[in-house]
Formats: C-alpha cells, structure tokens, sequence
C-alpha cells in the first residue's frame, strides 16, 4: 500500500491492446480523464503513440499481445499464426454465425493468454516506472487483467463491447449471444454445439488463470472464473443502459454505462475528403456510408452486394465504401456515385451521411447512435449479434443475415432506413449525447477516487 501525504492530481495508466478499434475509444476516454484532472498515460503498441497525441496525453510503449490491427487488419504485421488464424476466421463467416463462433471459440484457446509472464513483467516495471494510482484496462485484455490481479494493483475495466462480455451469471459464456436478431435464428442444435464449446473454453481458461497466479502470486485469490475477473471497483460499458439488459450482481461494484466513446468535435480529414463529399452531396441527395470493420473489409463478396443493392433501390444515392485490402478488388465498382477507399475517416463521415451499413461493432453501433445515423447491421461474429438484437428491440436499426444477403433485400432495407427514420433513433441519440466520453471519466473518477494523496 503505497503511503498519503497530501492532496495531488491522480495518476492513470490506461492500457489499450493493439488493435484500433479497442485503442481508438480508449484513447479517447484517456483525454476525458485527463480533462478531468487527471496525469494520463496511454499505454500501447508503438502504432499507437499518434492516438496519444491527439487526446493530449503522454504515451508509454508497452505491447500486451502478439495479435494486432492497425486499421486494416490483412496489412497489419504480425505472426505468421496469427495471419492464419484471421484467415480461417474470415473464411468461416461466408458458412453464417454458428461457423465463425466456433472457430472463434476455437483460437481463444490459443491467443487469449499467449504470454502472461511477459506481460506481467511488463505491468510491473510500468508500475515501478510510473507508480499510477490506478489503471484502465480493456476487459479483453485478459493478460493484463491478469497481471493487475496478481500484483494486486487498483484498477477499472472497460468494456469495449456488449455488456455481457462480462458475464453475469454462471450460465452466460462468453461467445454465446445472449439473445439474436431476427433475421438469424440458428437451430438449437447448433447453439447447444457453440455453448458445449464456450462451457470448455471457460474451464479451461480458468485453469489457465489459477496455474499463471500459483506461478507468480501464490498468495494472491485464485479468480473463480477468468472470463469474469474485472475490476471490483468500477467496471465501465461503452454501451447505452438498455432497459432490458441482463443486471450485473451488486456486490459493491459500480456499473457504469456510457453512451459512446466518440470525440465532442471530429477533425476535417483533409481537403480531399472535404470535396469528395461536397461533390457527392452536390449531384446526390443522399450518402450511404458502408464500411465492415478492420477485419471483416476483408469480405469484399458482400462489399460488392451492398454497392449493387443500393445503386438498385436507392439510385438517388451515392455510397461511400471502406473496402480495407479489397479496396483494389472492387475498384471495377467505383463511379461518379460510388467511392471506394481502403480506410475512411468514419466518425467524421457520420455526421454528413444519410444511413451506413456496419457489421455490428460496438464502435460503430455506439457512433452511429449518437450521430443520429440509420444503420442497417450485418453481423458476423462476437458480440455483433447481441449488438444486432438491441439494436432492433430499440428501434435504432435493421439487421440481415449477411450469409443470405442478396443486392436487392440489401437495397430495400436501406431504402427502408431512408423512408422511415428507426423510431428509436432520436430518444437513444439524446440519451448516449449526454453519456459521452467526459461523462464516463467524470463517473470513473468519482468511482475510483479523484483526489489522490501524495506518498
């Protein structure tokens, strides 16, 4: 226990893996907390030191997992296990949900928690380095959640997905939706297979965790199960407090439920972008922006259809397409009214387009709600599924089964979005405005201690 003289400002590590879509919100809360009176650290990947920069925090290079994604996940360098692995993830979404969920199920057993004793020397020289008072880490960064429980050190979690990502009862396994969309409803053979599957992973995760603290912290409280172990203090959702999510048990932990994770003023990216969509908006009276995440751009097949789909039902459109490694694949589509770029600067993009089209990332869920944007929602995998559901039961979208998507339902279904607003959008577009990054590190201060004292 470190010793209190007087009154400082507290100092925060926030801990992002290396992938965008994690370290991008992360980033963002960490400029929140440093608003808020905090010194803030972000520690990442060297790729990420720009993200540090643009929230005005220091950055610290610490690398917690082999894995990656800096944008385009196809492009970003890594092991060559690990490319094979997003192969074989990306060919099992094109055999539908139950398919990418296995194998999923399937590599969490290899890459989850690849090297604990590395990352646990890690944690502790950045603690010895940095003495934070506390820190933030992603909640599927289980290596570090790992390593902070067994050095016995403060910290929050945040969860970058759906909620039930942190599981609430010991029937909830994490990998299994907890309820799906309409449009795809796998038979319960199937689900019973996926949860057979999960039960597994969770055993033996579990030991996994208990082998790694009677390693390095014997003394340390074996966690009852690892897909639960989060923070006892504070757990943070980037994700709206829906009325009919699953309660979390209340054993002195607080809860907080955030509304999005995006920036209060999104930068220009640039003249280019300016013009391309001042021409667009020129000559077309609506803009579709269609983009499937760092991974599953990679899914060029369905890419193409929803181009084709909406230029068939909407012809009054034109369509914006990140298309990541594919972008050159489906340069045949591009025209007057369609523009295909390997990245787009997403956020900015919402506040200027009429309706998207996203996979069900909770990073694209969560912007486009509180930009007020439809969203048709094709999920693939994770918890897209759960994202899809709630975001159909709240009335904020529409969700097709991307394994049975043909150009036309695609069509129809944006055209749908662009007739008759989602009836939900404008109450759930107020209520996540008023729950944006400053009020999540408003909350977690408060939650965690503000004022600090001095050793």
């Amino acid at each position: 226990m470190r010793s209190l003289r007087h009154a400082r400002r507290p100092r925060i590590a926030v801990v992002s893996p290396p992938f965008l879509s994690h370290a991008q919100p992360l980033s963002v809360l960490a400029g929140a907390l440093a608003r808020c009176g905090a010194d803030v650290y972000f520690v990442s990947a060297p790729s990420f030191a720009p993200l540090a920069r643009s929230a005005d925090v220091e950055f610290v290079s610490l690398t917690v997992t082999p894995n990656a994604n800096t944008g385009i996940a196809q492009r970003t360098r890594q092991g060559a296990r690990e490319t094979e692995r997003l192969e074989e993830f990306l060919r099992s979404t094109r055999d539908g949900a139950i398919a990418a969920l296995l194998t999923q199920a399937r590599h969490r057993g290899e890459d989850m928690l690849s090297d604990p004793a590395g990352v646990l020397a890690g944690i502790r020289t950045l603690d010895a380095r940095l003495s934070p008072d506390w820190y933030v880490v992603d909640q599927l960064s289980y290596p570090v959640t790992l390593a902070l429980h067994c050095l016995g050190l403060r910290y929050a979690t945040f969860c970058p997905g759906h909620p039930t990502y942190v599981p609430h009862t010991a029937d909830t396994l994490f990998g299994v939706p907890y309820a799906w969309p309409r449009a795809i409803q796998p038979a319960p053979g199937r689900v019973a297979e996926l949860r057979r599957a999960a039960r597994a992973n969770d055993a033996a995760f579990t030991e996994r965790f208990a082998e790694v603290v009677r390693t390095h912290a014997p003394t340390v409280r074996t966690p009852v199960r690892a897909f639960a172990l989060a923070s006892r203090q504070a757990v943070l959702f980037n994700y709206p407090r829906f009325e009919w999510l699953p309660e979390h048990p209340r054993n002195g932990t607080r809860f907080l439920y955030g509304g999005h994770c995006a920036p209060a003023a999104e930068p220009s990216p640039g003249e280019a972008w300016e013009g391309l969509v001042h021409r667009l908006r020129e000559t077309h009276s609506r803009l579709v922006l269609v983009a499937l995440g760092t991974f599953l751009s990679a899914r060029d097949d369905v890419l193409a259809k929803l181009v084709r789909g909406v230029l068939l039902e909407v012809p009054e459109a034109a369509v914006v397409v990140a298309a990541g490694e594919r972008a050159a694949a489906l340069a045949h589509l591009s025209a007057p009214n369609v523009h295909i770029a390997d990245v787009v600067p997403q956020r900015w993009l919402l506040g200027r387009a009429d309706a998207m089209v996203h996979h069900g990332g909770n990073n694209s869920f969560t912007e486009c709600v509180a930009s007020g944007t439809p969203a048709l929602i094709l999920p693939f995998s994770s918890d897209q599924f759960s994202i899809a559901h709630d975001a159909e039961r709240a009335e904020l979208a529409v969700c097709l089964d991307p394994s049975r998507l043909g150009p036309r339902m695609a069509g129809s279904a944006v055209r749908q979005l662009l007739t008759d607003l989602p009836a939900g959008l404008s109450r759930w577009t107020r209520e996540v405005g008023r729950r944006g990054p400053d009020w999540m590190a408003s909350r977690l201060m408060r939650a965690m201690g503000g004022i600090v004292e001095d050793h």
